[in-house]
């Protein structure tokens, strides 16, 4: 049987900014070139043949959505080294495995309009389990 979850209010509007974030082509590229390792702006750069200020602004979006992080070279702070942020990426995956499961589609219609009128519903009815042909 198909147990029902609810998803907050709270957790859909994070989720939401986070697919907002990663609707854009550049920002899943950076994502991508970042679960290869830890790296600079430099690197970043030329490995995706972004210009550094179209790259410092999608550094700044997804680490203000919290998938990466980012830390200053101990010897020479004007270095700048981003990583993927791993709790957030778990939590990610976690949520979009438990929302997408295709074990909770539920095989019940929710009847409306003359469907569910006919069947004496009213116009807006709850699900209900249609019975199976016999067989």
């Amino acid at each position: 049987m198909v147990q029902k979850t609810e998803f907050n209010e709270t957790t859909l509007e994070k989720m939401s900014i986070v697919f907002k974030v990663l609707a854009d082509p550049n920002r899943l590229r950076i994502l991508e070139a970042l679960m290869r390792g830890v790296s600079c702006n430099g690197w970043l750069t030329e490995e995706l043949g972004l210009s550094p200020n179209l790259l410092s602004h999608h550094l700044k979006v997804l680490r203000e959505a919290g998938l990466i992080q980012d830390r200053r070279d101990a010897i020479d702070g004007r270095w700048i080294y981003y990583q993927v942020n791993l709790p957030a990426l778990i939590e990610l995956h976690q949520w979009l495995a438990h929302f997408f499961d295709p074990t909770a589609v539920a095989s019940q219609p929710h009847l409306c309009g003359p469907e569910a009128t006919a069947a004496g519903m009213g116009e807006l009815a709850k699900p209900v389990v249609l019975q199976e042909a016999a067989e």
